[in-house]
C-alpha cells in the first residue's frame, strides 16, 4: 500500500477532526447516572486542578458564573462538592472535591479507560504502534 501524502492544513483538519471525535467519544462514556456532561466537567476540573473560587472554575469552564452557581448547587447538593470559607477573602468560598467525588469522579475514568483500552484491543498489533508513536508525536506537539 503505497502511504497517500497530504499537506500540514489537511493533516491539522485530520487531526483536529480525529482527536474532537474521540473526546467527545470518550468524554460520552460514563456510568448511567444524573450527572451532566456539564457537571462532570466541572467535578473533573477541580478533581484535576484542585480547590478554587466558583468564578476560577466558571473561567477554566468557560461558561457564565451564574451557570457555574446552578452547575456547583447540584454537585454540592449530590455530596460531590463543598464550599469551604476562602482564607483571606471573607466574600468568597473555595469549592473543593470531597471523598465522594473523588469516588464518582474515579469511577466514571475508569469506565473511559476500560471503554478506550477494548476499543484499542480490537487493533492490530502493527495499528496499536502506530497509534503508540502518534500519542508520542501528538504530546510533543502540543508541548511544542
Amino acid at each position: 500500500m503505497v502511504a497517500k501524502r497530504v499537506s500540514a492544513p489537511q493533516l491539522a483538519a485530520m487531526l483536529r477532526d480525529a482527536i474532537t471525535r474521540l473526546n467527545r467519544r470518550v468524554r460520552q462514556t460514563r456510568p448511567v447516572g444524573d450527572l451532566t456532561v456539564t457537571q462532570l466537567s466541572a467535578l473533573t476540573t477541580l478533581q484535576l486542578a484542585g480547590a478554587m473560587t466558583p468564578r476560577e472554575l466558571a473561567d477554566t469552564e468557560r461558561v457564565r458564573p451564574p451557570t457555574m452557581t446552578k452547575i456547583v448547587a447540584r454537585l454540592e447538593e449530590r455530596g460531590l462538592v463543598q464550599r469551604t470559607p476562602h482564607p483571606t477573602d471573607g466574600r468568597q468560598v473555595i469549592l473543593s472535591v470531597t471523598p465522594a467525588g473523588q469516588e464518582v469522579h474515579g469511577h466514571i475514568e475508569r469506565a473511559r479507560k476500560e471503554w478506550l483500552a477494548n476499543r484499542l484491543a480490537q487493533l492490530s498489533v502493527d495499528d496499536r504502534e502506530t497509534l503508540r508513536r502518534a500519542a508520542e508525536l501528538l504530546r510533543w506537539v502540543a508541548e511544542a
